[in-house]
């Protein structure tokens, strides 16, 4: 096992790696802008590294400075978490180069599914179901773009190759707005991702967004672990999260899941994964991989009762996967509620200090955070506290227990969504399940 870890992160993922870390009895280093210093993990750690500023171009996006944190504590390995550099294939191989194990994929894997075309061209060659497009990337060929978008049928969406987090795409629905779109979105791509390159693909109209978590140990053995439904988005940021997904069968669930299991062998995955699709009328469609943990992990842990983050550090370490296939049993449901700091009407940031904390607790409640009575949350980073995790027998227990659990969840000092969080679950499609991925935005009068 590796000896020891710098956790090259903030806030909940970075204490939930020290948690792993701990059980597994890995020594663990903290690295630190000078606003998190007094983050739960940092106290925690068995030492602790300033890193740089608040500015997370000067800490957390600092490829030089983490590097070297890991060189002066005699690190063995780096968990990149999610965010920040957890998909930036130059600092997987700057970790690499630099003799230390990066937990996560190889950075030629991270290229590869990080390019949207080079993707989808894997995904197809590995029997992965796509969303029906232009194969690959759009030229400066007007006329050619007009073909290829008629073949496919109107509505389409241009989007861009190396974009993500909802950036970076545009709905088109009739001929006459296509060229415009291209140009804007190949403008705006090359401004926000350094790359131009745009394709185009089929828009779904009332799709859900079904992903299946994987893990791989990159010695040709994958398991998936079921799906989750992240339908509930706002401006394509999840908001809830739930695993397994409404009305996903179990030969539905195994089929789609063993053809993700064949494409991470045959693209040489490593560690955890997860393939994101969307779901209408019964058919999967993939749009990305996503080649780090995912926030809403937990939910996948709860009704598998597998540790994905001690087998992200075990596999890094070159071991084979300590689980097959036949051993994932789906068990109850699971829903996650991510908190934020946020004005739950206008959605605008709420940074602050915490003036009075009170976690929920009670028979299936998890409750992922870095926050307490007396905590700052700085202006600096994502608005998110921490993840309310509730597990039942049915998707209706699970529900209820989430119900009562936002109600003991007090943080006073600053606004939160916790009150959007109770409207979701008094919703009566939400309870039916499945609602598409416009339907928050439509509840909420900004669609």
């Amino acid at each position: 096992m590796l000896d020891k870890v710098l956790i090259a992160n903030r806030g909940e993922i970075a204490l939930r790696i020290l948690r792993a870390c701990k059980e597994l009895g890995i020594k663990t280093v903290a690295v630190h802008s000078t606003a998190d210093r007094t983050l739960k993990h940092v106290l925690l750690a068995d030492e602790s590294i300033c890193i740089g500023n608040a500015a997370a171009s000067e800490s957390y996006l600092n490829i030089p400075r983490i590097i070297a944190a890991a060189e002066v504590t005699n690190s063995i390995a780096i968990h990149p978490g999610y965010g920040f550099l957890a998909e930036n294939a130059d600092f997987a191989d700057a970790v690499e180069r630099s003799g230390f194990v990066f937990i996560g994929p190889k950075a030629e894997t991270i290229n590869l599914m990080g390019d949207k075309v080079s993707a989808i061209n894997a995904m197809k060659k590995a029997g992965v179901p796509c969303v029906p497009g232009s194969d690959g990337p759009l030229t400066d060929d007007a006329e050619r773009n007009k073909a290829i978008a008629k073949r496919i049928g109107y509505p389409i969406i241009v989007k861009a190759a190396g974009g993500g987090g909802g950036r970076g795409m545009r709905v088109v629905r009739t001929e006459s707005e296509l060229v415009k779109a291209i140009e804007t979105t190949k403008a705006e791509a090359g401004a926000a991702f350094g790359n131009d390159m745009v394709y185009m693909e089929k828009f779904l109209e009332n799709p859900r967004h079904v992903e299946i978590q994987i893990l791989a140990d990159g010695q040709g053995s994958a398991i998936h672990l079921g799906e989750r439904d992240c339908s509930m988005q706002r401006r394509h940021q999840k908001v809830v999260e739930e695993a397994p997904a409404p009305g996903i069968t179990e030969e539905m669930r195994n089929k789609i899941g063993e053809r993700c299991c064949r494409a991470c062998v045959e693209i040489g995955y490593r560690g955890a994964g997860t393939f994101e699709f969307l779901y209408e009328k019964g058919e999967f469609y993939f749009i990305e991989m996503n080649t780090r943990i995912q926030v809403e992990h937990p939910v996948s842990e709860m009704i598998t009762g597998v540790d994905l983050i001690k087998e992200q550090l075990r596999i890094a370490a070159g071991q084979p996967l300590s689980i097959d296939q036949s051993q994932i049993q789906i068990r109850g449901h699971a829903i996650e509620c991510r908190i934020n700091a946020e004005d739950p009407d206008t959605f605008i940031p709420s940074p602050g200090q915490i003036s009075m904390f009170h976690s929920p607790g009670g028979l299936g409640v998890r409750w992922e955070s870095h926050v307490y009575a007396g905590y700052t949350v700085p202006p600096n980073y994502d608005s998110m506290i921490g993840k309310l995790i509730t597990y039942g027998e049915s998707r209706d227990v699970a529900i209820a227990r989430m119900r009562h659990a936002l109600d003991e969840l007090v943080v006073e000092g600053i606004k939160t969504n916790i009150p959007l969080q109770r409207r979701i679950m008094a919703d009566e499609n939400f309870f039916a399940g499945g609602t598409n991925i416009h339907y928050l935005e439509k509840k909420l009068g900004l669609a």
